[in-house]
């Protein structure tokens, strides 16, 4: 199979299990949001470490502790996905799914005005359309639910400052997600201790199947993160963008036909402004790829002339 087919499968797999991610997390109840949150920590790290084990790759770690700079990236990243992480599980769990959905789609334009307000970023006129329409379907949205819709804009936002910090660390994915759940290991486990002196525990009181499940959230956490690393490296990053949008329209779509949640008109308006948003991104993106690939092409005739 060529490369760039079996990353365009890759990618595929990554964005469809992270879309159906909000069948999963309702499984482990009654587990509360953050007993989910601390295991998924502790076997997201055994996962991990099981992986690299089976490569036999750890020369990267005495490298990375000798780098202070980058290992306190990784500090700041691991705070930060927790925080996403945390806040995506309470979503669920809580009947929030199309609002965790609408941080997802929102989460590329978020990622575009960070480029402005902290790379200096120079955004192309239709980028600014884009990025416009966004903070209009957040008013739109935001006078539908009568308040702001938090938890989509702090999923976009954590979703997008992680992004950032884990592009400039420059760490791979099973590298970088080994170091943040090693340091997010002693908290999950000091509070898994905690729950069960205090005997509201869940893990191993509810069934068999209930304590794999909750083991589980460490592989559904890795492989869907190395297989978005596959795709990554074997196909262009104008595919990863378009095949991004995979997961928040199977997360609309949970949330809409099996979770059965209210979808008012005023509610569809603000999404439709927000597809209609990221269509403009969308084909701006792609118009530009393609206007650099066709110069890059004619280039070496300018030359010979």
């Amino acid at each position: 199979m060529p490369e760039t087919r079996r990353g365009l499968l890759y990618g595929v797999a990554a964005y469809m299990m992270w879309g159906l991610f909000p069948l999963y997390w309702p499984l482990l109840k009654p587990s509360g949001a953050v007993e989910i949150l601390a295991h998924r920590v502790a076997w997201s790290l055994v996962a991990v470490t099981a992986i690299l084990a089976v490569r036999r790759h750890w020369s990267w770690f005495r490298t990375l502790v000798r780098t202070p700079r980058k290992l306190g990236l990784l500090v700041l990243a691991a705070a930060i996905i927790t925080v996403n992480w945390g806040v995506y599980i309470y979503a669920v769990n809580s009947g929030h799914v199309v609002e965790s959905a609408l941080g997802y789609f929102i989460n590329p334009l978020v990622s575009v005005l960070f480029g402005v307000l902290l790379l200096k970023e120079r955004l192309r006129p239709l980028q600014w359309v884009a990025v416009g329409l966004g903070a209009l379907a957040v008013l739109v949205l935001t006078f539908d639910y009568g308040r702001l819709p938090w938890i989509a804009v702090v999923l976009a936002v954590s979703f997008g400052t992680y992004g950032l910090v884990k592009k400039t660390a420059q760490v791979g994915a099973a590298e970088s997600m080994t170091v943040e759940t090693l340091v997010l290991l002693l908290p999950a486990l000091g509070y898994l201790v905690y729950l069960g002196q205090q005997g509201t525990s869940t893990f191993g009181h509810v069934s068999a199947a209930h304590a794999l499940l909750l083991a589980g959230g460490g592989v559904v956490t890795a492989v869907p993160l190395l297989c978005f690393t596959a795709a990554a490296l074997r196909v262009p990053l104008t595919t990863i963008g378009l095949l991004q949008y995979i997961a928040p329209v199977l997360q609309f779509l949970c949330g809409v036909l099996i979770a059965r949640e209210v979808m008012p008109p005023s509610r569809w308006i603000g999404f439709a402004i927000v597809w209609l948003a990221l269509s403009v991104f969308t084909w701006d993106s792609l118009r530009t790829a393609r206007r650099a690939r066709q110069a890059r092409q004619e280039s070496p005739e300018a030359v010979t002339v």
